[in-house]
Order: structure tokens, then sequence, then C-alpha cells
């Protein structure tokens, strides 16, 4: 008896100790459906009612940093603020945080800082709050070109854009590009992301409803600043701008207009026009575009989001063209950023919008408004949708005799038709050229007539593919030459 009284105490205690054990590995693996957490879901409060974005991701001083967004600044929203995931994917909010609305981040080399949001963090992870950008709307941060050393450029979502001191937080407005690039009045500002390469900032807005589809305005911009002045690259809504920072360094921007995907490719100083397909067309909305990126991924290898299509872009740039391009997978979920974190692919959400601005309920079937994040492999996303397309070259677009069209993507597709209308009152002959290798250089592939007002469809052969394909007509007319890849 006095044996078993001896033993009773440390079985009880290995036997609590294994329980507790056990509670705290569970603590440090939460649940996960399919890679997604739900324990790291970013929840706002009920009211006011508006959405919860993940509007920026970075890791930083050993830790994943997120900054959510409302709709439009505090008074739509509450809850949101900065968040922080440790290596046990713990998720904990940080006491300095603000509700807004911001999607920017940048790490500031020279001072060893990230931006996101309103934010400033060192690498022990100590926060710092510009008071300035709780009124503003950020959409990206990008390198000064004159003093990159202390100072950084800011740009809002209404087209403010900001110098800022990093070290003593002092901000001065620069510019009103409302203004500056000739935005239509009573148009909807929506600038969308920045970036410093080559000597120039280049700037995206994404202004687009349906006086743009109908080509009564142009409201969106590609522009360009050298440090004196701006140049409008081209008026149509431009969603993201991006630049490789090694090889050829090329510098993409992407946007759209009604026929296809528009891809702005800045390379030995010239910038060339390429199409792709839109993998939907959810995103043709100034507010549909949450906030499609192009980011580095796997060392030397970017991920681009467009349209609802991923993408893998390289960096080369031989014969003055963009070397490696190829579509990945279509998906549905909204991801308003991504990064690679711990060996793993982390995507941003915006899973549930409700709308409550005023005395109406615009989405009244959203529940409490919610962000959460999926972790997985950069391999994992060839298992998402099937690759499938849309767009094309011209829709009813004017066009002159010998004029050909942009190069439109090929590669990668599977089923390809090709759709050809013109309104002319003689017949037109449509040459179809294709670029094989991807290095600019095109061949005939082949001829159709079309009689006015006619209806010519072409299916590819099964198997065949090129990288680019481009046409041209031997008549001035109004033409329409789409392609739907399935």
């Amino acid at each position: 008896m006095k044996l078993a009284n001896n033993l009773f105490l440390p079985i009880f205690l290995l036997i609590h100790t294994l329980s507790y054990s056990q509670s705290q590995e569970i603590k440090k693996n939460p649940v996960q459906v399919n890679g997604v957490f739900p324990d790291l879901a970013m929840i706002a409060d009920h009211y006011p009612r508006t959405e919860a974005g993940t509007g920026a991701l970075m890791p930083w001083a050993n830790r994943l940093w997120v900054v959510t967004y409302v709709a439009h600044l505090a008074g739509t929203g509450s809850g949101t603020g900065l968040y922080e995931i440790d290596q046990n994917l713990q998720l904990k909010k940080h006491p300095s945080s603000v509700v807004g609305t911001y999607a920017n981040r940048l790490v500031h080399t020279p001072s060893m800082q990230l931006l996101i949001g309103p934010y400033l963090i060192d690498t022990l992870g100590n926060v710092k709050l510009i008071e300035e950008f709780k009124k503003h709307r950020l959409a990206a941060t990008m390198t000064h070109l004159t003093d990159p050393e202390n100072k950084v450029y800011y740009l809002a979502m209404e087209g403010e854009f900001f110098e800022v001191d990093v070290h003593t937080l002092k901000v001065a407005q620069l510019s009103n590009l409302m203004q500056e690039l000739d935005v239509p009045e009573g148009s909807k500002p929506h600038f969308k992301d920045g970036f410093t390469a080559h000597g120039r900032v280049v700037v995206a807005n994404n202004s687009y409803d349906s006086k743009d589809y109908r080509k009564e305005w142009s409201a969106g911009r590609l522009a360009e600043w050298d440090g004196k002045s701006w140049t409008v690259i081209e008026e149509n809504p431009f969603t993201e701008v991006w630049a490789a920072g090694s090889f050829g360094q090329p510098m993409i921007a992407t946007g759209w207009d009604n026929v296809s995907v528009i891809m702005r490719v800045l390379i030995d100083g010239e910038w060339k026009r390429y199409r792709l397909p839109k993998g939907s067309r959810t995103f043709d909305q100034t507010s549909c575009t949450e906030w499609m990126r192009i980011r580095e991924v796997e060392t030397e290898r970017a991920l681009m989001d467009c349209h609802g299509l991923f993408y893998e872009i390289g960096y080369h740039t031989y014969d003055q063209s963009l070397w490696a391009i190829r579509p990945i997978s279509t998906h549905l979920r909204v991801v308003p950023d991504f990064c690679s974190w711990r060996g793993m692919l982390v995507l941003g959400g915006n899973q549930a919008t409700p709308m409550k601005f005023g005395p109406q309920d615009r989405n009244p079937l959203a529940g409490q408004s919610q962000a959460g994040l999926w972790f997985g492999k950069t391999d994992d996303l060839w298992d998402f949708g099937p690759l499938t397309g849309i767009g094309g070259v011209w829709h009813q677009t004017n066009i002159t005799a010998g004029d050909v069209s942009d190069p439109y993507l090929m590669y990668g597709f599977n089923q390809k038709a090709l759709h050809l209308t013109q309104n002319s009152d003689q017949n037109v002959n449509f040459t179809i050229e294709v670029d094989i290798l991807g290095n600019g250089e095109f061949m005939k592939y082949q001829e159709f007539a079309v009689s006015p007002g006619a209806y010519v469809h072409h299916e590819f052969p099964p198997g065949f593919s090129a990288y680019w394909v481009r046409l041209k007509t031997d008549r001035t007319c109004e033409a329409t030459a789409l392609m739907i890849y399935q």
C-alpha cells in the first residue's frame, strides 16, 4: 500500500505533464483547412459595416506583418489595423493599430525600416505611426529619386502624392495627381500603386465605369514622373506597377480596357505594349480590383496576379522582349497581396464585404467582415482553377490598313478560338501572325477574308501554340478580333 502511494504522485505528475504538453502542442499547431487557419482570420467589428481586406503582407522582424483595410477611411469601418503573426502561427493585433484604408508596403533599406500602411517598423519590431496618414487612403510607398537615404514617396488613392522623411516623419504633399494628370472631373479617383525604377516614378490609377466602357471619357491613367514633370503613358485603367531589380530589370504595369488585359513593359527605356486574356470580367470596374500584385515569391521569379489569372514572370529581356511569362491557373479568390514567409506562399484575402454607408445596406447577406490568409507552396497554384481566358486585340476598333495589333498572349493555353467581324463596305483580309519563340519575330500563320458585316470563326488545331499572336488588315475598317481560351 505504501509502495502504491509512493508511485501515485509521480504517475499523476507524469500524466499532468503529458496532458499539459499536448495542450501546448495543440496551441502551437492550430486547426487548418486546406491551407486556411481559422485562428488567423482578421475580423472587423460589426459597426460600421464595411470590408476588412488584407491590404499588405510583409515578412519582417522575425514575424509576418499584416495590415487590413476598410472601404474608405476610419468612418466606414472599425476593428481593423496592424497585425503580427509569429513562427507558431499565433496572431496578435498591435496596440498602435489605427483603422484606415492601407495597401502600401516597402522596405526602406538605408534605415532598415518596414513601411507598411501608416507604420514604420524597425528590425526589432518597434512601431512608429505617421499621424498625418490617418486621414489618407494609402496605395503605395516608393523609393525617393534624389534623397533615397532619408526620404520616400507615398501615393494616396485620391491622387495625393507625398514626400516623407523616414527619420523625422515630416510629411509634405508634392502633387495632386487628379489635376496633374488631367483626370476627367466627376470620375472616381482610385490610384492603386506606384514604383520607382530606371530614374522615374510610375503610378497607376484604375478609374473605370460605364462611361469608360461607352468611350465617353478615359479616366484611368498610367503616368511617370522624372522628378520635374509628369507624363501620361496611357489613358486606360491600370492597377499595378512593379520592376525587377536585376538581370533585364523589366518594369511592368498591368491594366485593362474593353478588350483585354493591357501589359506595358519598360525595356531599355522604351515602353512596349502587350495584351493578355482576362481570366474573369468581374474585375472590370474601379472598385473591383483588390489589389492584383506582382511580387517575387521564389528567388528571381515573380508571381503576377492579374484579372483572375496567376502568371510566372521572369526577369530576362532578351531581344528587347519580356522573355519569360506563362499562365499558371485561374482563381476566384480575391488576393489583395501575397508574399513568401518561412518557406510558404501566403495569400491575403477579403472574404466578406458588407457595405452600409447610409440607411441602405447594400449587402445584407454578408455577415461580419473578415479576411483570412491561405498558406501553401508556390507550386500549389497549379492545382487552382483551369487555364481559361477571354480577350483579343480589337473590339469595334477603327483600324488603319496595314497597322499591326498589339501582341496577344497565346502560350500556355489549350483550346483556342478566334472570332472576327468587320463593318465596312468591302471585303477585308485579316492576316494572323505568330511569334513562336517570344523574341518579337512574327511569321504569317493564315489569312481570312471577311465580307462586310460577316462573322468568321477559326479554331486553332489541337496542340498548336505560339508565344504571341497578332493581326493586321489590308483595308481600313472597324474590326473586332476576339479570342477565347478553354
